[in-house]
């Protein structure tokens, strides 16, 4: 038996998490607070601010994190962090000011191209940083991946690097609490596709079944709590949001050592041409995918729908279909555009993950079947 499991991340979870332990937010004399613009309707950032200046740290506000951040906008934020001699950075939001703010920590202290990123060239240290989700889906808190939209190779691309794993994270499903239905199942299905891409990678060790057994077992109760609420998703409860926010983690935990494989591969063209939000992407795609591995991957998969509480594949399609398609239908796609993401999916470094061979062939019959 052989397996490596390093998750360097202090995680704090649980309700007012913050200010109970607001020793852990004072890493340095002053943060670059890195978020969006929800930060300030859901209540995190009133929570961080009043830990800050209770104890005497100085911060300034970076809150121009684009939905998909790319190369210029973390270039900017790095440039912020310089200028206000920022020591460490605090991420405050869904995956984009997360991962930008990992990207921002990097570049901050690093002069360095972009294709120097993404190769993994960082020669000096990263500011520390302070992850606070406020979705759950991402699990990048607990991740040491970066994922930029990258406009010179049309798509997402990543970076990788232990230095970039946050020092502490601090997970409050009260952030989550005003999350509109879209947004709450678009995370929820990337929670879902980190567990499932995961479990069937090639770098899977059973050593990793607990994050599997545990994160797929809290979004059975989950999907069928967020279904019943979809017509009033005010109505879901406290407890559905602490474990989506707790399966999210396990999944980021989960990839942090497998990678994700196939789906995300597909998923992010999707984002980048039709803006089809990331979780979505990976929902449309998730039930074909495990079509195309079951003979394969027979036991895997049907732990999975075991898991989930689910007869088979095709009840699995028609769940994924309820939640995604609830809220309207997504933009039109031609063939020729899935021959032109297909073309660029199987490029990606993560489709080695999946233990059956794929062509691109392959992975336009998996757009054809779940798009049309």
């Amino acid at each position: 038996m052989k397996f490596n499991f390093f998750i360097p991340t202090r995680i704090i979870f649980g309700e007012n998490c913050i200010k109970e332990n607001s020793n852990l937010m004072c890493i340095g004399k002053k943060a670059l607070i890195v978020t969006g613009k929800s930060s300030k309707k859901n209540g995190s950032l009133d929570d961080v601010l009043s830990v800050l200046t209770d104890n005497g740290v100085k911060y300034e506000i970076f809150n121009r994190v684009k939905s998909n951040p790319d190369i210029e906008n973390v270039l900017d934020g790095a440039d912020v962090a310089r200028k206000v001699e920022a020591d460490f950075i605090i991420g405050i939001g869904g995956g984009s000011p997360l991962d930008a703010s990992k990207s921002i920590a990097t570049l901050a202290t690093n002069s360095i191209k972009p294709e120097e990123l993404f190769a993994n060239m960082i020669k000096k240290r990263p500011l520390p940083i302070i992850a606070i989700p406020t979705t759950a889906g991402t699990g990048s808190e607990v991740t040491p991946y970066s994922i930029l939209t990258y406009d010179k190779v049309g798509s997402k691309k990543s970076f990788f690097s232990p230095l970039i794993f946050p020092k502490v994270a601090f997970l409050d499903a009260r952030y989550t609490m005003s999350l509109s239905y879209n947004v709450t199942v678009d995370t929820m299905l990337d929670a879902l596709s980190h567990l499932i891409e995961g479990f069937l990678s090639v770098k899977y060790n059973n050593f990793y079944e607990y994050l599997v057994v545990n994160g797929l077992n809290s979004l059975k109760t989950c999907y069928k709590n967020v279904l019943d609420a979809s017509t009033d998703i005010k109505k879901l409860d406290f407890e559905t949001r602490e474990l989506l926010l707790y399966s999210s983690t396990l999944g980021g935990m989960l990839i942090a050592h497998t990678g994700t494989s196939v789906v995300h591969a597909m998923g992010y063209s999707l984002t980048y041409y039709k803006e089809i939000p990331h979780g979505r992407a990976n929902g449309i795609l998730l039930a074909n995918y495990l079509k195309f591995n079951y003979d394969s991957e027979e036991y895997k998969i049907n732990t999975v729908l075991k898991l989930l509480g689910i007869k088979d594949i095709y009840e699995f399609e028609k769940i994924l279909n309820e939640l995604i398609y609830r809220e309207g239908k997504i933009p039109e796609i031609s063939i020729d555009e899935l021959i032109k993401y297909s073309s660029i999916a199987i490029k990606a470094s993560n489709i080695a993950n999946n233990k059956k061979s794929v062509t691109q062939d392959d992975l336009l019959d998996i757009y054809k079947k779940s798009i049309f």
